[in-house]
C-alpha cells in the first residue's frame, strides 16, 4: 500500500467478551479461540498497516441520549478487576490534537457530541479486545468515544467526522468499532433465546463481507430489537470513516459459543470511489422513511412538534371519515429503538379518533413519567406508533388470549391494567396476564376479571 498522510489505513470490528481474556476465562477462554486469534491477526494488520493512533469506539462507555462522547483524558487507565483479573491492566494515552480536530468535525457536520474530560476508565469494550490486540502488535495513542442513541445517519456522520478530522491533523488511523452481536442465540444466552438472534448475526455476517453500510442501516429494526445486539452503532459510526473509498472487507472469524455473537473483521481502503459516497444516501433513506409515514402518525408528530415548539395544540382540521369516530388510542414513541414515551387511553376521551391521537401524542411526548420530557430536537428523530383500540370483550381464561393478536386488561375493583398486544418479548398469555397484573399493583393470586381487545396499529 502507498504511503498516505492524513487518513483512515485500517478499521477493525471486535467483540469484547472479558472471558476471553485467560486470566478472566480460564479454560472457559479456549472456547472463543478462533477469536482470540482473529484478534491477533487484526492487530497485526493494524499494525503492518502504519496506523500513528486508534480512534476507538466502544458501546459501553457513557452513552447519552442525544451526544456523542469524545473522550479527553490526557492518559487513559483501566483494568478488568471487575471481571476478577484486577492484575490485567491498560494504558492509553490520548491523541488530544486529534480529539480536538474530531470534536470540530462533529459540530461542522451537526452530529452533536460532548467531551468527557473527568472520571473515565477504560471499560470492558476497549480492554477486553486491547488485550489481543497489544499481543498482535498494536501499541498507539488513542481517541476513545462512546456511542449515543441518535440516528443511525447521524452517527455515520461520526465516521465521516474521523475522516476529516485524521486528513486535518495529518494523521494516519485504525478505527476500531467494539460491539457483540446478538445476545440471544440460545437458551443459555443473557437475555434467553430469540429465533431471530441467529438470523440477525448471519445477515450481519453478509453485510459486512460486502462492506455495504446502507444496508446495515436499513436492516429492520424489530430485527434488531429482537437480536439484543451492542454491535451496530458502533459498525455505522466505523463505516463512516470509509465514506467515498473503496473497501476489502473480511470478516476474520465468527463464533457465539456462549449465545453471544463474536464477530471480528477488518475493513482496508483501496483508493478512492465516488460511487461509495453514501452518506447522502443514508440521509435520505431517513427522510424517505418520513413521508411514507400514515396520516395519523403524521398528525403525531406535528402535534408534538407543535406542543414542544410553539406551546400549542393543533387544530385536527377536516376529520377523515374513517377517524371520526370515538375510541381509545395508544401513542408510543421510540428513539433508535428504545421506548421514550407511550401514553394512552383505553374508553375514548375526545370526540374522535383524531382529537385522541393529539392528545395522546403530546402526553406521550410530555407527561410520561418513566422518561424526561422530549426536547423540540428529538420529534424528528422519533420513530411513533398509534394503535387505534377495539371494543374490549370479556373473556373466561388465559385460553381465550393471544398476546401476538390480542390486548388484554386486567381489573380488580378500582385497579386496571392494561397491555397492548405485539410486545417484543410478551410470547404467552401467562406473561401477557403477569405483566398486567403488576402494572396494576394487582397480586398474582387475586381474582381477576380479564378482557381482551384488538388495535389497529399505525406506523
Amino acid at each position: 500500500m502507498p504511503e498516505i498522510s492524513g487518513a483512515v489505513v485500517i478499521g477493525g470490528i471486535v467483540p469484547h467478551p472479558p472471558i476471553m481474556v485467560p486470566e478472566v476465562g480460564g479454560n472457559e477462554a479456549r472456547r472463543v479461540r478462533r477469536t482470540q486469534e482473529a484478534l491477533l491477526e487484526l492487530g497485526r494488520r493494524i499494525r503492518d498497516g502504519g496506523a500513528e493512533v486508534m480512534v476507538f469506539i466502544s458501546p459501553h462507555g457513557p452513552v447519552f441520549w442525544d451526544v456523542v462522547p469524545v473522550v479527553t483524558v490526557a492518559r487513559l487507565r483501566g483494568n478488568l478487576g471487575r471481571f476478577g483479573a484486577p492484575d490485567v491492566s491498560f494504558t492509553l494515552d490520548t491523541d488530544l490534537r486529534l480529539a480536538d480536530a474530531l470534536r470540530e468535525q462533529l459540530a461542522a457536520l451537526g452530529v452533536p457530541e460532548v467531551e468527557i474530560g473527568t472520571g473515565y476508565e477504560l471499560d470492558h469494550g476497549v480492554t477486553a479486545p486491547l488485550y489481543w490486540l497489544e499481543k498482535g502488535g498494536v501499541d498507539l495513542p488513542a481517541v476513545v468515544c462512546g456511542t449515543a442513541l441518535l440516528p443511525l445517519w447521524r452517527l455515520y456522520n461520526f465516521g465521516v467526522a474521523v475522516q476529516q478530522a485524521v486528513a486535518a491533523t495529518g494523521r494516519r488511523a485504525a478505527v476500531v468499532a467494539s460491539g457483540d452481536l446478538s445476545h440471544r442465540l440460545s437458551p443459555q444466552a443473557p437475555y434467553g433465546y430469540d429465533p431471530n438472534g441467529p438470523v440477525f448475526d448471519r445477515r450481519v455476517q453478509e453485510i459486512i463481507a460486502a462492506a455495504d453500510p446502507v444496508a446495515l442501516v436499513r436492516l429492520d429494526p424489530v430485527l434488531i430489537e429482537r437480536a439484543g445486539e451492542c454491535g451496530l452503532r458502533p459498525m455505522v459510526m466505523l463505516f463512516g470513516a470509509f465514506d467515498g473509498l473503496a473497501v476489502r472487507a473480511e470478516v476474520l472469524s465468527y463464533e457465539g459459543p456462549f449465545g453471544v455473537g463474536y464477530m471480528v473483521a477488518s475493513l482496508e481502503p483501496q483508493g478512492p470511489d465516488p460511487g461509495r459516497r453514501f452518506r447522502d444516501v443514508i440521509a435520505e433513506d431517513a427522510a424517505a422513511r418520513r413521508r411514507e409515514e400514515s396520516f395519523l402518525v403524521r398528525l403525531a408528530r406535528e402535534a408534538i412538534k407543535g406542543y414542544l415548539e410553539r406551546g400549542e395544540r393543533i387544530r385536527s382540521g377536516e376529520v377523515p371519515p374513517e377517524f371520526a369516530r370515538q375510541a381509545g388510542v395508544f401513542v408510543c414513541l421510540k428513539k433508535n429503538a428504545h421506548l421514550r414515551g407511550c401514553i394512552g387511553t383505553v374508553e375514548p376521551t375526545r370526540p374522535n379518533i383524531v382529537e385522541e391521537v393529539i392528545e395522546n401524542a403530546i402526553s406521550a411526548a410530555t407527561r410520561d413519567p418513566r422518561f424526561d420530557p422530549v426536547g423540540p430536537e428529538e420529534v424528528d428523530d422519533l420513530t411513533i406508533a398509534v394503535d387505534v383500540l377495539g371494543k374490549p370483550e370479556p373473556v373466561g381464561g388465559l385460553e381465550d388470549l393471544d398476546p401476538k393478536r390480542y390486548g388484554v386488561i386486567v381489573s380488580r375493583g378500582s385497579r386496571r391494567g392494561l397491555l397492548l398486544p405485539d410486545l417484543e418479548g410478551v410470547e404467552t398469555p401467562e406473561q401477557q396476564v403477569a405483566i398486567a397484573r403488576q402494572k396494576a399493583g394487582i397480586g398474582p393470586d387475586e381474582p381477576v376479571v380479564l378482557e381482551r381487545f384488538e388495535v389497529v396499529r399505525y406506523h
